[in-house]
Order: C-alpha cells, then sequence, then structure tokens
C-alpha cells in the first residue's frame, strides 16, 4: 500500500492524473457546492472567476478527504471519503483559521477631560 507521509509523497498523489481526474468526479457529484456550507444552509458555488495575480482560475472550491490521507492512504480515492468544500470551510476544518485582533486603544482606559 502506497504511503502519503512526507510532502513530497502527497505532492505526488495530488498532481497525479489519478487525483485530478477524481477530484472533477467529485465536484461534478456535489454540483460545484460546498458540502460543509450546504449543510449549515448556506450556498458557495465554484465561480469562473479568474485571478490576474496568479494567472488561473481563482480556487473556492477544494476537494477534501473526510478522513485524512496520511491516515488512510487504502481511502485516497474513495468516493465515500471524498467531499467539496469551500477554501473557508476546508480551512476551518484543518485549524486555519485566521483571528483578527485589534488593538485595544491604549486610552480607553485614561481619565477624560
Amino acid at each position: 500500500m502506497t504511503e502519503y507521509k512526507t510532502k513530497e509523497q502527497k505532492r505526488k498523489f495530488y498532481n497525479g492524473s489519478d487525483w485530478k481526474k477524481k477530484r472533477l468526479e467529485i465536484k461534478k457529484r456535489d454540483n460545484n457546492e460546498c458540502q460543509e456550507c450546504k449543510r449549515q444552509g448556506r450556498v458557495t458555488l465554484d465561480t469562473n472567476e479568474y485571478s490576474e495575480k496568479a494567472k488561473r482560475k481563482k480556487i473556492l472550491l477544494v476537494v477534501d478527504h473526510i478522513k485524512e490521507l496520511e491516515d488512510y492512504p487504502e481511502l485516497a480515492l474513495d468516493d465515500d471519503n471524498l467531499e467539496t468544500l469551500c477554501v473557508k470551510c476546508h480551512n476551518k476544518k484543518h485549524g486555519r483559521v485566521w483571528k483578527f485582533v485589534f488593538k485595544k486603544n491604549k486610552w480607553a482606559d485614561d481619565e477624560r477631560w
């Protein structure tokens, strides 16, 4: 069985034709909608917006492994282990949520005259 523990192994898998084909199938199956947003009563669709900066289509939806690839390599291309997520939900699932911290006004507690 193939392992996906290192960055190189994962990169090879994600750049492979089998994954690219499967990713398109799953997005089509999920109607190009984020499944987590759908469960929350929202709709997040893929668009064909183009990023001039990146010189490619903007990535709004990704196909996610429900059970992680490195822990369950046997489920790498299993339809039941894949779902379409928007980038925001995908980042949230993997703990990549950025919190904006606003600095407290340094004069807020000072006496006002």
